[in-house]
């Protein structure tokens, strides 16, 4: 009598029994490899998620801590007036209402104006100018770039103290330059004429190791073949720079200037630590006004409206850069 049920072949029956835990007994490709259970590729999947979260979850609830719960605070904070010990009194959108008839809040953005055209156009020129000059192969080169470098990291204390030591009027080092060359001595920092100007000073001699780094960075990374070609064609090292050079720096100019911009609005430290705002008020900025209002004159609802003011400009002023940046072709983002 002949056996009719179907035969498997010896190599399926060895491929079912050696298959590896987790797949399907007798589900084999065409190579021979078993086929996984979906099921146990969810579940790796699943165990890679949760071990990636755990792992950034310490760093994101700082993060959320001290950036995203503070500002909801605040913006809340905006919609009242409180003193920091008695019961907030809701007042709606009247602290935002009354910031445009301060008289003083006026005073601070003329003067926070004044200072971010000063600082950003020179700080991004004397940037660029630095990054040239120390783009080249010299001796000592390392050690130029890293004092060029060294007053960007130090803290606003000390360039605080470096200020006043300059810059005092009865003490300071530059009267004291200008008495021995017999000219008159300057009020600097008790001057409200010239005490913004030494502030812009002392930001240049911090700030401007920023864009010196940054455009050094831009400047290596230009092929050296454009500039070769360049010169081969008869182009001179100003026109190498200002036909070839400075194109492809474009996208660095507009990262830098929005970022410089943003510095000089919220300029506070340097401010906090040389003149408090003085004299008569002539150094006191948008940022040094709302740290007044808040934490001197403990109106915390106004200050925190001052500061979403604040917020609000910074961000229009970066869109708008932005978008002007797009539109001519210039990608700095």
């Amino acid at each position: 009598m002949t056996d009719t049920k179907p035969r498997v072949p010896a190599s399926e029956l060895a491929a079912a029994h050696t298959a590896p835990p987790g797949s399907t007994p007798g589900l084999v490709s065409v190579i021979g490899t078993p086929v996984r259970d979906p099921r146990d590729r969810a579940r790796r999947s699943l165990r890679q998620n949760l071990e990636g979260w755990a792992f950034v979850a310490p760093a994101l609830v700082i993060i959320l801590g001290l950036s995203l719960f503070p500002a909801v605070w605040a913006f809340v904070l905006s919609l009242q007036e409180w003193d920091g010990f008695s019961d907030p009194v809701n007042v709606g959108f009247d602290n935002y209402a009354a910031m445009a008839t301060d008289g003083d809040l006026q005073s601070a953005l003329v003067h926070t104006l004044v200072y971010t055209a000063l600082f950003v156009p020179t700080s991004v020129l004397l940037g660029l100018f630095l990054a040239v000059a120390l783009n080249r192969r010299i001796r000592f080169i390392g050690l130029y770039r890293t004092a060029i470098f060294v007053p960007f990291v130090a803290s606003a204390a000390a360039t605080g103290i470096l200020t006043t030591y300059l810059f005092n009027p009865q003490f300071g080092l530059l009267n004291q330059v200008l008495e021995f060359l017999r000219l008159p001595p300057q009020g600097w920092l008790e001057d409200p004429n010239q005490s913004m100007l030494v502030i812009t000073i002392m930001s240049l001699w911090g700030q401007a190791a920023f864009t010196t780094v940054i455009y050094l960075a831009a400047l290596q990374d230009i092929p050296s073949d454009l500039l070769e070609a360049a010169r081969i064609d008869g182009a001179n090292p100003w026109q190498v720079f200002w036909h070839v050079v400075f194109p492809q720096l474009a996208p660095v100019t507009v990262f830098a200037t929005i970022w410089q911009v943003i510095q000089a609005i919220q300029l506070f430290d340097l401010v906090y630590t040389t003149t408090r705002g003085g004299p008569l008020g002539a150094t006191e900025t948008i940022v040094y006004y709302l740290w007044d209002a808040a934490f001197k004159q403990l109106e915390f609802g106004y200050g925190s409206a001052v500061a979403y003011g604040l917020f609000a400009v910074t961000l229009l002023i970066t869109i708008g850069v932005t978008i002007y940046s797009r539109r001519s072709r210039v990608r700095a983002f």
